[in-house]
């Protein structure tokens, strides 16, 4: 029989291990709680620069509406955005990238002039898991004027930039802590520059924008990082470069370049997540071309060249973002001028069939993006500042409006961030 002094202490151990259970399952259900209700962010690049900043060859840029890089909630149920601060710049953070672990995000600083020869910048930020908020890291020359373009290299060690007034791509390491380094390689883009009529433009069409000199517009890694590939819309010409990852290099691969038809004007592509199909977006031919990809050798191959828009469209038109859905099964294209995106079917060789066409809500559909679930598409137009939110079909690529309009100043790039994802 236990004394009563016995019963007493056993009774304390008990209640202690209770309390510390219970603090326990209360932290892990805090954890829980707090990773379900983390929310989702979207950071939104926009034209940032007063007037006198704008570089003269800027055909389509305004003053500068935005304010920097703005900051949103993002309703997961709705889409709907709702303001959550401003990371001022008045430099044109116009592209944007977040690294795979989402902890940094890096942004093309379009307007900012450095030096004898108006070199652009790329700048560094911490991202905070706990509100998404925007710590600025450092800023660092970008190899050329106006970059336009960044991406991560899948080894995430490196910050691939485009920089389109400049003509020219480069490579800057990317720092243990975050932070951006001197650039290991810059390349500058060299050869004939093509016609000021594009081949494929619609009938009657003016479109001219940037067969003036050499524009690098795009720079990114193939899936695997063995291979790098940028286009520059002046030379109507894609580039493949085989990368060297430890040095951070640029290559001429064995089939370097590609050509476009004259005065088409390469700008944006997109791999098919099968990695085998690549497309690519012409801004004055208002085409797409599908390319069969070859990962072991980086060689491009054509197969297909079909108009953005609909049939019996003419005049003048200017296309901008192209994205194949997550799931392979569609292909989106942005007309500014018809003010649309083109949606297109991909059949199982890859072949492009044009579906329809879903007016954006606004002027100048600089780029859109997807959430992260692919249930809502983002339409940033441009002149018309406001970002249009459109939910997805999966099922039949359709796009419907729903009715969410956010007021934002010449916004130009929309990505996104889940916090509860942030490592």
């Amino acid at each position: 029989m236990l004394s009563q002094d016995s019963s007493r202490r056993s009774f304390l151990k008990t209640t202690a291990a209770l309390a510390g259970t219970t603090q326990l399952m209360s932290g892990l259900l805090q954890a829980q709680t707090t990773g379900a209700d983390a929310p989702l962010m979207a950071y939104v690049g926009t034209f940032s620069s007063p007037l006198q900043d704008v570089l003269p060859t800027q055909v389509d840029l305004p003053p500068g509406n935005g304010r920097g890089i703005h900051l949103f909630r993002v309703d997961r149920s709705t889409g709907a955005l709702t303001p959550a601060g401003i990371q001022e710049m008045g430099t044109s953070p116009s592209c944007l990238a977040i690294s795979a672990a989402g902890t940094h995000m890096y942004s093309a600083n379009e307007t900012d002039r450095t030096g004898k020869d108006n070199e652009g910048t790329v700048s560094a930020f911490a991202l905070s898991k706990a509100d998404g908020k925007l710590e600025l890291l450092n800023t660092v020359p970008s190899g050329g004027a106006g970059p336009t373009y960044v991406s991560i290299h899948p080894s995430g060690r490196f910050l691939l930039v485009a920089n389109y007034f400049g003509g020219s791509v480069s490579v800057l390491p990317i720092l243990p802590d975050g932070r951006l380094g001197p650039a290991t390689d810059v390349k500058n883009d060299e050869g004939k520059i093509g016609p000021t009529r594009a081949v494929n433009a619609p009938p009657g069409s003016f479109a001219f924008s940037g067969h003036d000199r050499t524009h690098a517009h795009m720079i990114q890694a193939d899936p695997s990082g063995k291979f790098v590939l940028h286009v520059d819309l002046g030379l109507d010409q894609i580039f493949v470069w085989k990368f060297d990852d430890q040095k951070g290099i640029l290559n001429a691969s064995e089939f370097h370049t590609v050509s476009l038809p004259p005065g088409d004007g390469p700008r944006h592509f997109h791999f098919h997540p099968n990695g085998r199909w690549f497309y690519s977006i012409q801004e004055e031919g208002s085409t797409i071309v599908l390319f069969d990809y070859d990962p072991s050798s980086g060689r491009l191959s054509s197969r297909q060249t079909i108009s953005t828009l609909p049939k019996g469209f003419a005049g003048s038109n200017f296309c901008s973002e192209i994205m194949v859905s997550a799931d392979g099964k569609f292909v989106y294209a942005g007309n500014r001028l018809h003010d649309s995106i083109g949606i297109f079917s991909v059949g199982e060789n890859g072949l492009l069939t044009h579906i329809a066409d879903e007016w954006t809500r606004g002027n100048y559909p600089r780029s859109f993006n997807f959430d992260p679930t692919g249930q809502f598409l983002y339409c940033c137009n441009q002149r018309a500042d406001n970002i249009a939110v459109f939910r997805a079909d999966k099922s039949t690529g359709m796009l419907q409006f729903t009715g969410h309009y956010t007021p934002v100043g010449n916004p130009s790039i929309i990505v996104f961030q889940d916090l509860s994802m942030v490592k």
